[in-house]
């Protein structure tokens, strides 16, 4: 009786672990563990509704219009402004909180790490 008890908990502690994996807690994409990205700031709607972004390490925003998208496109810096003070009347508040998917054409993603004998924020896979 104490075995299967037992086993039933390590069972239930496994399974945890592995919610974890798919719910930003930076161990998806295999274990490799890339964290999730804020991204704040405001946005003029000027590309229509977007689904996601990140700031570049280049200072420019790059954003994805829907799931599907593998490719994020780089916003005009008058379209996109950092948190602070509200650019104007015509931008609204955009948040949340990104990770590009595997395989994802994701240039100057902030989480990512240069392979040794690259060079800078890497191109593609974050």
């Amino acid at each position: 009786m104490t075995r299967s008890i037992i086993a039933l908990a390590m069972g239930l502690a496994a399974l945890s672990l592995t919610a974890c994996a798919e719910d930003g807690y930076g161990y998806g994409y295999g274990g490799i563990g890339y964290p999730g990205v804020a991204y704040n700031g405001y946005y003029d709607g000027y590309y229509g509704p977007i689904y996601d972004g990140y700031w570049g390490n280049n200072g420019s925003f790059y954003y994805r219009l829907n799931e599907h998208d593998r490719r994020f496109r780089r916003g005009g810096r008058d379209h996109f402004h950092r948190p602070g003070n509200r650019p104007g009347d015509r931008f609204h508040p955009m948040q949340g909180n990104t990770r590009p998917p595997q395989g994802a054409h994701a240039p100057n993603y902030p989480g990512h790490q240069s392979r040794p004998g690259r060079r800078g924020g890497g191109r593609g896979r974050p």
